[in-house]
């Protein structure tokens, strides 16, 4: 049957990076869009090697490039090797993150806050304005940005992570205003409870005590889950959607009791 609607729901032959690619829902996100055809930037810290292997042992495309967020040298270098390898940037995920526990009077407080907001929040604003001269010559132009629930809400005992995640939301909003009229568009995804290596550490009784009380699903998502909505938003077909905050969190947010 010949198409009847103009666009386009394929990321084939676009280039993406994807900060914190090495693990959990970074891989996830990187394996899914090598799967819809999508040319793959591979950035972490670790684990991102083995990740575009797996991409290109599945006869997709991916090169990997150890990134660390917080330096400006490395991300100017790393953004304009993967635009001269794969010839330009369309989609920019920032993905990469840290867990940043700190009790308001606790020693070392503000070291932790320090280390929160620039890996977490101000790496964005690097990773965009490294992208930017790139993005504003695609066709289809999209930023995400992985915030947490923790930016639609508050857990005790680690406000340097929760402050960062609410000003990711902040920062994601005052762009989409910014970059709208260049049809460069901006959305934060909000996970909430996912089953990755930073979860893994909490006692499997306790983290389906809290599944059962909080999420309506009743359970943690696979990291695929999430993927799948930033692959959602990614797609020319979205290109309306800009400055919006989606949970992705199985209705944690929207539970009273």
């Amino acid at each position: 049957m010949p198409r009847i609607t103009r666009l386009s729901r394929s990321v084939a032959g676009k280039v993406v990076i994807i900060t914190g690619a090495g693990s959990g829902m970074g891989r996830a996100t990187a394996w899914l869009f090598a799967d819809e055809g999508a040319k793959v930037a591979v950035t972490d810290l670790k684990g991102q090697q083995e990740v575009a292997d797996t991409i290109n042992g599945a006869g997709g495309t991916a090169n990997a490039w150890q990134l660390d967020v917080s330096s400006q040298q490395d991300v100017e270098r790393v953004f304009a090797e993967v635009a001269a390898r794969f010839g330009g940037i369309d989609i920019l995920i920032n993905n990469a993150g840290i867990s940043a526990p700190a009790a308001i009077d606790s020693e070392g407080y503000e070291s932790t806050w320090a280390r929160a907001v620039d890996v977490l929040l101000t790496a964005h604003t690097r990773t965009v304005r490294a992208a930017l001269p790139w993005l504003r010559k695609s066709s289809s132009p999209r930023i995400v940005n992985i915030a947490s629930t923790e930016g639609l809400g508050a857990t005790k005992g680690i406000s340097p992570y929760t402050a960062a995640k609410h000003g990711v939301i902040g920062l994601s909003r005052s762009l989409a205003v910014e970059l709208g009229a260049e049809g460069i568009t901006v959305n934060t995804i909000c996970p909430g409870p996912i089953d990755t290596a930073m979860t893994a550490r909490i006692p499997p009784e306790q983290r389906a005590k809290y599944a059962h009380r909080r999420v309506p699903l009743n359970r943690y998502a696979d990291p695929e889950e999430v993927a799948q909505i930033t692959l959602s938003i990614c797609l020319p077909a979205a290109s309306f959607l800009t400055g919006a905050t989606i949970p992705v969190d199985g209705g944690l947010t929207i539970r009273n009791a």
